[in-house]
């Protein structure tokens, strides 16, 4: 079972001082070590011997073993620190500190992914603006950035609620906010973080359609962005915070459908819109049939009976309706 780890503040003190302190009582050691050395010539006493001992002591083993404990950091950055495999605590913020100089730094598995084939090209590119350590400097560099970050993750071929496969991108702000479990609960937390993204957005788009029709009122991925965002941030939120990690956003950078069902969804968006418009079209011939009727009734201007009301209806919806200019016929005789 995974340990809660919470965040504490590492013992610690002045660096500055301890650096000058140290230095004046390496350089009184050697000093005294010089002295002891010379008396030695003199008279081998158990006093000059005893300072020999101390002195050399301080200034060639416990003063160089304290400059380890050094610590410099610089703004929102974090080192996590262990002393003899218990968690020690954590320094933050930036300065000069002196910690127990036999604390270690821990930092998370610099290895190579092991989920799926990707390499380390790869990896930089999926990472978006995260900076990976080259391999000489992993080793060296344990500390931990407290800066909000952006993980880019590459696109992905996922079917929505009616199935259709559709190619989706997000891209996700976060931060470390624990280091404690950043770095003791999960292997690596920044491949942690993908990968939980890859399954919550998975888990988000099965829920929902592509589009839907104005007349559904259907919430989907293309009309309701800001609600696929909230729900999405919650989801992977929900999965990371073993891992110390806040999400300050989660967005979705590209959707589109697949190409293998592109060119079929695009041909049914433009019949819908046919569809639409036409109706939109016939909707309005009926109310000016309707309006030119009235207005001949009412204005008495010519008398139709009924077989020459539906020839005059028919003529307006043909005219009205078509999709191209009509050529206007004069009947220069009677119309019966």
């Amino acid at each position: 079972m995974t340990k809660d780890y919470e965040e504490i503040r590492a013992p610690h003190s002045n660096g500055m001082a301890v650096l000058i302190g140290n230095s004046l009582l390496i350089l009184g050691a050697i000093t005294g070590f010089i002295i002891a050395a010379i008396q030695m010539d003199r008279a081998a006493t158990v006093g000059n011997i005893l300072l020999m001992v101390l002195s050399g002591l301080y200034a060639f083993i416990l003063g160089p073993i304290l400059y380890t404990g050094l610590k410099v950091l610089k703004p929102n950055e974090a080192l996590v620190l262990t002393l003899l495999g218990d968690y020690y605590g954590t320094l933050k913020g930036p300065g000069f500190f002196f910690v127990h100089p036999f604390v270690s730094a821990a930092a998370p598995s610099n290895r190579e992914p092991t989920t799926g084939a990707v390499s380390s090209e790869k990896q930089a590119s999926k990472f978006g603006t995260i900076n990976l350590p080259s391999a000489d400097q992993k080793q060296a560099n344990k500390k931990i950035s407290l800066k909000v970050l952006t993980l880019n993750n590459e696109k992905q071929k996922i079917n929505d609620a009616l199935g259709n496969p559709i190619i989706i991108g997000i891209v996700v702000v976060w931060k470390v906010i624990n280091t404690a479990k950043a770095v003791f609960n999960v292997d690596n937390y920044i491949e942690f973080l993908s990968i939980q993204c890859d399954s919550a957005l998975r888990n988000i788009v099965r829920l929902y359609p592509y589009d839907s029709s104005d007349e559904e009122r259907e919430k989907s991925l293309r009309g309701s962005s800001q609600e696929i965002a909230d729900r999405l941030k919650e989801e992977i939120q929900s999965k990371v915070t073993i891992a110390g990690l806040e999400i300050i956003e989660a967005r979705i950078t590209h959707l589109s459908y697949a190409p293998e069902i592109a060119t079929a969804m695009l041909q049914k968006q433009q019949a819908t819109a046919v569809v639409a418009a036409r109706q939109l079209i016939v909707e309005g011939a009926v109310g000016m049939v309707e309006m030119a009727l009235e207005k001949l009734s009412t204005n008495h201007i010519v008398d139709l009976d009924e077989e020459r009301k539906a020839a005059m209806v028919s003529n307006l919806l043909v005219v009205l309706c078509g999709n191209k200019d009509v050529q206007p016929v004069v009947n220069s005789g009677t119309i019966y």
